[in-house]
């Protein structure tokens, strides 16, 4: 089974995981994090495990700012509750999130890179 997102989930993630409740700049910012989660070239998924879409959310929402601020935990913990809500058991430290973070936004690792590194994540 795969977990489709939509805009009032990323909205509900936002409102429990970021302070202050910071409001959307970017809508198309969410709209695209929708659309590419479920992307498909002749319908075979360009993102086929929970892994790879968490990934592909976490890269775009890191460098396609949504929100006027807490981008990079936004985006984090959108990847988060996208393997909680595919049905994976996840465990992670804040440090790990924290280093996972910072390889993004410094455009070190891509979306196999990130997708590796959430799969040490899952138990």
């Amino acid at each position: 089974m795969t977990f489709r997102i939509d805009l009032a989930w990323l909205l509900m993630v936002a409102e429990h995981n970021t302070p202050g409740d910071p409001q959307v700049t970017d809508w198309g910012a969410l709209l695209a994090a929708v659309t590419r989660h479920q992307a498909e070239v002749f319908g075979t998924p360009v993102y086929p495990h929970p892994q790879d879409r968490a990934a592909a959310l976490l890269q775009l929402l890191v460098h396609v700012p949504a929100l006027e601020r807490s981008n990079v935990m936004f985006a984090s913990a959108v990847a988060y509750a996208y393997l909680v809500a595919s049905g994976l058991k996840v465990a992670t430290s804040p440090e790990r999130v924290r280093d996972l973070a910072r390889l993004v936004k410094d455009g070190t690792a891509g979306v196999r890179e990130i997708a590796d590194e959430l799969s040490g994540w899952c138990l």
